[in-house]
């Protein structure tokens, strides 16, 4: 499997970024970590083995970038109001350094496919539905839709920007975003077993139900862990329905 390590500068943190990518054609994806992660977990945690099947057919190339969660999410004792601007800062990487990259080198009409598991799971469905112009592709696996995981009851215009079930909440059903949402394909999955937490990503499928938005919440069993063998399993089963047309 062709991959290339990265590092880059990103002047919106001021600070070097590292990523790597795997693949050598096909449909971009950005690969969002899970809590604190970094970019070497896509490879460490095995990921790469269950996207092999697209990546060695050149189906895909997927971007594995780092978490900035330490000072942000997972900083519980920091400013809020400080850590959710520096969140921000980190989205504005993604959006506007990240992304034009790899639609630049992998270019594609129907967009990036962003993806991830746990708040990596978070984060990627937070970019698809703030920026359907950039991601046409969702797959979500055992998130929390809620700025609350990381942000308690602290709430400012940056913490509703960035907390899918609120600004989900307040978006008018003729919001032009829900035309460019129904012409990408979102896959939102959560179990029911052990230290998963399905109640905002219910939410999630109330709400894209009122709007009109044609995400597929696909809810699995009691069985189902918030788990990487889990999550192996999913990628197999729903990757085809993401990438059906190509």
């Amino acid at each position: 499997m062709e991959t290339q390590y990265r590092r880059i500068y990103s002047p919106a943190l001021g600070r070097d970024m590292e990523l790597k990518l795997y693949g050598h054609a096909g449909r971009p994806v950005l690969y969002v970590p899970c809590q604190d992660g970094r970019f070497y977990d896509f490879e460490n945690f095995k990921m790469t083995d269950a996207w092999a099947p697209w990546l060695e057919r050149g189906l895909v190339t997927v971007c594995a970038v780092d978490t900035l969660d330490r000072e942000t999410w997972s900083d519980l004792g920091g400013d809020p109001a400080w850590r959710i601007r520096r969140h921000e800062q980190w989205m504005d990487h993604l959006f506007h350094e990240v992304a034009p990259m790899l639609l630049w080198e992998r270019p594609t009409q129907q967009g990036i496919i962003a993806f991830g598991c746990s708040l990596g799971a978070t984060h990627a469905a937070n970019l698809f539905f703030r920026r359907p112009d950039l991601f046409g592709g969702l797959l979500a696996l055992s998130g929390i839709y809620t700025a609350s995981y990381g942000f308690g009851d602290y709430m400012d215009e940056l913490v509703y920007l960035n907390s899918p079930v609120d600004y989900l909440a307040g978006m008018p059903a003729d919001h032009p975003y829900v035309a460019q949402y129904n012409r990408g394909r979102g896959i939102i999955v959560v179990g029911q077993g052990p230290w998963e937490q399905p109640e905002t990503t219910f939410r999630l499928r109330e709400l894209c139900a009122e709007k009109g938005i044609g995400v597929w919440v696909d809810v699995w069993g009691h069985d189902v862990a918030h788990d990487w063998d889990w999550w192996y399993k999913q990628v197999a089963y729903h990757v085809p329905h993401l990438l059906a047309d190509e």
